[in-house]
Order: structure tokens, then C-alpha cells, then sequence
């Protein structure tokens, strides 16, 4: 058997091929700045005693890390955090799914319905959680008014420990079910109709068509669905910064997140090293996530 031979190429060849490497230096060069150095420089940085204020930046090794796990500042804002990721992936999805098969047939309003859902989504961040700030007020707010029509007391949705976290849950969820809601559906119309047809001939209706087609042709797009919606849920920030700050405010506890954490530590405390280790932390952990999910949802496509 003769051994592999690599291509030769002309002259010209390589000429072009040098071309669109040049082309693409700018796009690299941009992407490692913007992307892998500030990644690179705040692992630096975690291993100092880096104070914003002081010039003095004293080597700690791991001392930040090892101090991290026993802050239970840290360890609440982690758990809170995972809280908040879990429960808004897990009901935006269980939500989004029923919702995408709906629209997913042709009928004559789908497009209008599937604008109005990813609406919220499009909308800027800000405005609208000072929206919801206003939806939650325990005075002047729609949600107690709604709430009153019935004989309800009111609720404190932002000043209740036990009730705020899972405000902020609600309007994610709000926020996020027409991203859900689009991707499934594209995934839903790229299953052949074929598939179902051949189901019905053999006798298969209703469960066993979603069981059996449905779901193992659509997990790809859930696999995609699920980690960035993920991703996307532990980089909570703004609303907790414009919804629970002022007069009607949660107690900080019961909302501390992960991202909040590391802005106080580094833009109020002016502990640069803690915060980079926190933001190292954080980004270990979506990392982790993601590979398994796509390792355990991968493995039964």
C-alpha cells in the first residue's frame, strides 16, 4: 500500500491561501483580545492580593480559591444562583415545548403569536425589569391589584426572602420563552412528515409519536436550547441590580448571585484578586455544565 502524498500546490494556490489567512489575522487578533486575553489576565489576577486602590500586589498563589469556599457569602451566592439557573431552564423549557407544537402546525395566527412571544426577548434588559419592578410594587403594582380583585393579600414580591428569588424566576422565564419557543420550532418543522405519517399506518397516535419521534428528533435542538439557555441564566446580573436595590428591596441574601457577588467585591471592596477568582470559579462551572450536557444528552440521540 502506498503511503499518503500530500498535495502540492501552485504557486497561485498558496498565494490565495496566504491571502485568506492575512484576511483573517484582523478577526483573530480581535477575538484573542477581547476574548481569550481577558480570560487569560483574570486567572493572572486571582492569584494576587489585587486591591483596586493599592499598587502593592502581593502573590497568593491559591489563597483566594481556598478562601472562596469558606466565604458563605460566596457559597449562598452560589447556591442562589444555581437555584435561579435551574428553575428558570427547567420551567422556560417545560413551558416552551407544548407552546412550539402549537404553533408549530400551520395556522393562520402563528406568525402574529410567535412575534408576540419573542418579543420580550428582543426587549432591552433595563426598562424592563424596572417594568417588572413596578408589575411586583406591593402598593401601586398590577400584580397585587390582580391580586385584591380576588380577596388576596397583597405580596411583597421583592421584600419577601422566600418569594423574591423566584420573582426574578418569573420574569426570566417571561423574558426567555419566546427564544425557547422559536428554536423548538424550527427543530419541530425539520422532522419529516414522513416519519408520522408511517407511525399513523402502524397504529402509533398521540404519546407514542412524541415519544418515539418527536423526542429523540428533536433533542438536538434541545441539547442547543437547554445550554445556552444555561449559559445564559448563571450570567444573571441586571435584573437583580435594578429590581432589588432601593426602598422596596429584598434583603441582599436573598438574592445575592454569583455575578453580583463579584461586582461587590471588586467595584465596592475593590478586591480585584477575590472577584477574579469568583469570576474563574463561575466560568468553571458553565463550562463543566455544558460538556455534560452534551455528553448525557448526546448520548441518547
Amino acid at each position: 500500500m502506498q503511503g499518503l502524498r500530500l498535495r502540492k500546490y501552485s504557486p497561485y494556490e498558496r498565494s490565495r491561501i496566504l491571502f485568506c489567512y492575512v484576511m483573517l489575522l484582523p478577526i483573530f487578533a480581535l477575538f484573542f483580545v477581547l476574548r481569550i486575553w481577558p480570560i487569560i489576565r483574570t486567572f493572572w489576577m486571582s492569584l494576587f492580593d489585587w486591591n483596586l486602590i493599592g499598587r502593592n500586589h502581593s502573590f497568593i498563589g491559591l489563597d483566594n480559591y481556598a478562601m472562596l469556599f469558606q466565604d458563605p457569602q460566596f457559597l449562598l451566592s452560589m447556591k442562589n444562583t444555581f437555584l435561579y439557573a435551574g428553575a428558570s431552564v427547567a420551567l422556560c423549557f417545560v413551558i416552551s415545548l407544548p407552546i412550539a407544537m402549537v404553533l408549530a402546525k400551520k395556522m393562520r395566527f402563528s406568525p402574529f403569536y410567535q412575534a408576540i412571544y419573542f418579543l420580550p426577548f428582543i426587549t432591552p434588559l433595563v426598562p424592563m425589569s424596572v417594568a417588572w419592578k413596578w408589575i411586583y410594587d406591593p402598593m401601586y403594582g398590577i400584580l397585587n391589584y390582580i391580586l385584591s380583585i380576588f380577596g388576596m393579600p397583597s405580596v411583597g414580591w421583592l421584600i419577601y426572602p422566600n418569594v423574591a428569588i423566584w420573582a426574578l424566576i418569573i420574569m426570566n422565564v417571561w423574558k426567555n420563552l419566546g427564544y425557547n419557543i422559536v428554536l423548538l420550532m424550527v427543530g419541530l418543522r425539520n422532522i419529516s412528515p414522513v416519519y408520522y405519517e408511517a407511525a399513523s399506518i402502524d397504529g402509533a397516535y398521540g404519546w407514542k409519536k412524541f415519544q418515539y419521534i418527536t423526542w429523540p428528533l428533536l433533542k438536538p435542538m434541545i441539547l442547543y436550547v437547554v445550554v445556552t439557555s444555561t449559559i445564559n441564566a448563571f450570567n444573571v446580573f441586571t435584573q437583580v441590580y435594578v429590581m432589588t436595590l432601593g426602598s422596596q428591596a429584598a434583603p441582599g441574601r436573598a438574592v445575592r448571585v454569583l455575578l453580583y457577588d463579584i461586582y461587590e467585591n471588586a467595584f465596592r471592596y475593590f478586591r480585584l484578586g477575590y472577584a477574579s477568582a469568583e469570576a474563574v470559579i463561575l466560568t468553571i462551572i458553565v463550562i463543566a455544565l455544558t460538556v455534560v450536557q452534551f455528553k448525557y444528552i448526546k448520548s441518547e440521540v
